[in-house]
Formats: structure tokens, sequence, C-alpha cells
């Protein structure tokens, strides 16, 4: 597609009134000195002129552990955990009191909101806090979002703040999710091997070619760009287009809002997922696996219908009714996700049965499905 084509996909961000505003850790400190004050105000001006267009505005910001390592005055970031809970202790109040200094003078109020998974994985812990910022942007306050890394491990953490705003843009119904970075955005091939590498303008966010440009396995993705695909086709869920691009570019949260060719535009074509289906794709820890045979495949993720005991090959991990699940196909590659009927040791005896069989089976008689259709979320 030609520059100006590409223009004209860009300008619906002129038409966006919602935004979530993602800010990585590289941005905001300086060679590990801990936060970069220019930076910050930097970006609090641009965060209050998009404000200033009438748009509503969440940040999601990292830095709060880097902020607490120079506080500390710990030199590296630690590998217990207990150490790095307290660096972000110590620094989110210096991350949030910093962009508080910075935002003020533009008239603009602040509130932090700190998430854990525990926040998402409760159905009704995740209607509150999606009913806690929708409040807080009718109230015309910008909301300042980080993971709440003073309490949580690795096993339970939401994974990276590329994914947590791509959740709150769920939260929020969200028009638009902007990723700032160190990089322009996703380039075709690595720049660092390739001297052609050129800076993909616009795609659509569930284009498989992407994987390999930005697969885990890759230098990009080794850079982030894998997770940063990930998060923009969660927000796709919820209808969100998102544009990865460098923090660094002057007025960049402009250019992008008025639709300029900057950064990478992944946009969505899918209509909008239902809440409850958003609620779920955000349960990002599985407690086991369903393996499915081809047509089961074909069931769950192409027409959206119920997944039934008949068509599961084999059943892994521990898990109980009510639980989250992988479904995946026969080389392994997930296709769905939902809430399971039953435990992992009813499963198993039920593997390849009819759903007339379940009492027969199991002694007593249950749901007809292994994970009914409002339960599930194609992958």
């Amino acid at each position: 597609m030609n520059a100006s084509g590409e223009q004209s996909h860009r300008r619906r961000l002129a038409k966006a009134r919602r935004w979530v505003v993602k800010v990585g850790s590289a941005l905001l400190t300086n060679d590990g000195a801990g936060l970069d004050p220019s930076i910050v105000r930097q970006l609090a001006d641009q965060l209050a002129a998009l404000r200033a267009r009438g748009c509503d505005v969440v940040l999601v910001s990292s830095g709060a552990i880097v902020a607490g390592l120079v506080r500390l005055h710990l030199t590296e970031r630690p590998h217990e955990i207990h150490l790095s809970q307290a660096a972000a202790a110590v620094g989110q109040s210096a991350l949030v009191r910093a962009y508080e200094e910075s935002l003020g003078p533009h008239g603009v109020t602040t509130a932090q909101i700190l998430l854990s998974h525990a926040d998402v994985r409760a159905r009704d812990r995740y209607l509150n806090a999606r009913s806690t910022l929708n409040t807080l942007l009718c109230m015309q306050v910008l909301p300042i979002v980080n993971e709440n890394d003073t309490v949580v491990t690795d096993e339970i953490r939401l994974g990276d703040n590329d994914t947590l705003a791509a959740l709150v843009a769920n939260l929020v119904d969200a028009d638009a999710l902007l990723i700032l970075t160190d990089q322009n955005g996703l380039m075709d091939s690595d720049p660092r091997q390739r001297a052609d590498a050129q800076l993909i303008h616009m795609a659509d966010v569930h284009d498989p070619s992407l994987d390999i440009i930005a697969g885990e396995g890759s230098a990009l993705g080794r850079g982030g760009m894998a997770t940063k695909l990930s998060a923009a086709r969660l927000a796709a869920r919820s209808g969100t287009s998102t544009v990865i691009a460098n923090g660094r570019l002057p007025d960049v949260m402009t250019q992008v809002a008025e639709g300029e060719l900057v950064g990478t535009f992944l946009q969505t074509h899918k209509q909008p997922q239902s809440a409850r289906k958003q609620w779920l794709a955000s349960l990002l820890h599985a407690q086991g696996k369903l393996v499915l045979d081809e047509g089961a495949v074909k069931v769950v993720s192409e027409q959206g219908r119920s997944l039934l005991p008949i068509g599961i090959t084999g059943v892994a991990g521990e898990f109980q009714r009510g639980d989250l699940v992988s479904c995946v196909d026969a080389e392994g590659r997930e296709r769905a996700r939902g809430l399971v009927n039953y435990s992992s040791w009813e499963a198993t005896a039920l593997v390849g049965k009819a759903s007339a069989d379940i009492e027969l089976v199991l002694g007593y008689c249950g749901d007809p499905e292994m994970i009914h259709r409002d339960n599930l979320v194609a992958g």
C-alpha cells in the first residue's frame, strides 16, 4: 500500500477519543541513573496535549523498580524476589510523584492504580477495576497504571506492561493503544543484521507473517517486539488499534493522534468481542490443557461453538471445574481457551466420549459440554 493509502487508514486515529499510552522503562531511565526528569516532563507535556484534544487518556508506565534501585543504592536489578518487591515499593511513589509534578502545571489530576493478576482472574474484581477506571476518566482524571510488583511473583504476575496495557485497553474499551519504546516500530527484519531493514508502517494485527518477524526466537523477539505484537492482538479483542512507536521522537503522541506515518500501525478488522469474552482472554495463566482433534479445532476456533468431550484426544495438567484451560491442536498450538466444566480426572475419563455417555462414564449426569461456548474464547 502506498503512503497516501496508509495515511487514509491512519486517519481513523484522529477520531480516537479514548487512548491507553504505555511507556517502557528504557524511555524513562537515564542509563541506570534512575528516572530522567526531562523525559518525564516531555511525556507529561504530550499527555496533557492529548487530553487537550478532548481525549480520555490512561497511562501505563514502567520504571518503578528501576527508580527504586537508585533510591536504595542498588547497582543492578536483584535476583531475589523480595528485593525486587522492595525496590518496586520504594520506586512506585517516586514514579507517580514525578508524573504528578510534571502534569500538575497543566492542571491534570492523576490517580494511581496498581493491578495484579488476581484483579483480572476474579470476575467481580475485574468489573470493579473497569468501573473505577471509567469513573476516573469521566471525572477527567488521568489514571497511572502499573502492575503491583510489591506483592506479585513470577508465577502469578501479568507478565509485562505491554500485556497490562492491552488488558487496560480492554477494561476501558479504548479506541487506540500507543506503545512507546526505544525502537521506531516493528521492522521487517533485524536491523542489527540487515542494513536494509525497513519499518513496517501498517499491518493487520492478525497477519501470521508478523509472528515470524517478531517471534520469540528471533533477535527482535528478544528485544520485546513479540510481547508487543501479542499485546496488540489482545487489545484488538475490544476493537482497539495499536501503534508501536519511538517515544524519543518529538511530539510523537500528537503525530500519532493526527494520523501521521509514525511507527507501526497494527489495525484490526474484527468486531469487538463481548465484555465476558474479553475477560476470558485476559486470564493469562491456564491450569491445564485439552488436546483437540481436527474437527473440534474447527468447531471452537472457527465456528464459535461449544467444546464437547468427543472432540478431545488428550488431557494435561491438574485442574478443577471452573478453572481456565488451554485448548490446543495436535501440534500443541493454542486454538482457544475457556472455563472447563469438569476436573482433570473427569476430563480424562471423558476423552473421546459422546455427551450422552457422561452419566454412564462418571456415574452422574453433568454438563453436556466440556466448555460451553459462552465460556470459550478462540485464540
